[in-house]
């Protein structure tokens, strides 16, 4: 029993490590991205459902680059996944498509709330990406700043005064950007709920107007990414950890409305618990192929030999 609680400990403290000063080895001339498909289900691997998903696709993704890991972010267009880690790497590479390695990205933002040497002044947790600009949550600062998406430089940051009084290690952790401009950010919250803010506008901006929600996710679990369906609706990605199951997402749609003081809670679309192929699940994004809503998820492991960085794709039915 004492090994099982130490291995147990040892795989806490690998999820959710301090923060720290992240200097990674020389990285190599050029990145390459690996890609290992894996099952949905190892213990049954011809299952492709999930409660309201329909499994297309994972991988576990590797690269010969040391700065490569730690995705908390993440957004898919033409092709391309792009996201950001916790040690503030912009990574960018293309989807799997069957063969051998892939040509990535690796590198630093110019600009940020903080000196780029420590890890915990540019723990990006959350993004937004519109157009030509993207808004970046940076957690433990509590501050979003918005840049632009091709030229990688700051545009604009702010401290939003209803995120001044957010623990610093539950910040942005999720932000989505709604077609009108208005923007919801929620915390991480404790895993019995946290505050959220819908920016009437925004939130890179000083004194842009916000109102103050909460959310409220399964029990146990915290909120770690948020996006929105083509029909409006918005899907939440939880994670919780516990020491005798290790690391589980629950993957909900939120209902509710978006008025002052509201409690926000959803409705369970699928639950990854093991044997179901998890790992400590940070990013969200959503596609559209064939006329179909595809959902994608990834996995930060946190630069720890323990943990994974998978890439999963479903269909959303």
């Amino acid at each position: 029993m004492r090994v099982l609680f130490a291995l147990a400990a040892l795989l806490f403290l690998a999820t959710f490590s301090p923060p720290g000063t992240y200097r990674p080895e020389p990285p190599p001339p050029v990145s390459w991205v690996r890609f290992e498909p894996l099952p949905l289900d190892a213990g049954d691997p011809a299952r492709t459902r999930l409660g309201g998903l329909r499994f297309l696709g994972a991988w576990r993704l590797a690269s010969n680059d040391p700065r490569f890991g730690g995705l908390s972010s993440l957004h898919v267009e033409g092709g391309e996944a792009m996201g950001f880690s916790d040690a503030g790497w912009l990574i960018r590479f293309p989807l799997p498509r069957g063969g051998g390695p892939v040509r990535g990205e690796v590198r630093a933002l110019a600009d940020g709330p903080a000196a780029s040497k420590r890890k915990s002044e540019r723990d990006i947790e959350s993004m937004a990406v519109a157009g030509d600009e993207m808004w970046l949550g940076f957690e433990r600062r509590n501050v979003v700043w918005r840049y632009g998406r091709r030229s990688r430089h700051a545009e604009s940051g702010a401290w939003p005064s209803g995120m001044r009084r957010w623990p610093a290690n539950r910040g942005a952790e999720a932000m989505l950007r709604f077609p009108d401009g208005r923007f919801l950010v929620l915390s991480e919250g404790n895993g019995s709920g946290g505050p959220a803010l819908l920016f009437a506008g925004d939130p890179a901006v000083e004194g842009t107007p916000a109102l103050a929600l909460r959310y409220q996710p399964p029990d146990g679990y915290r909120a770690t990414d948020a996006a929105l369906l083509p029909d409006g609706r918005i899907l939440v990605l939880n994670r919780r950890w516990r020491l005798l199951e290790g690391l589980s997402a629950k993957l909900t749609l939120l209902r509710g409305r978006l008025a002052p003081g509201a409690v926000l809670r959803g409705i369970e679309v699928a639950d990854f618990h093991r044997p179901v192929t998890v790992d400590n699940m940070e990013g969200l994004s959503v596609t559209r192929e064939g006329g179909r809503t595809v959902v994608w998820l990834v996995s930060d492991d946190n630069y720890s030999p323990l943990q994974r960085t998978l890439l999963m794709k479903f269909a959303l039915e």
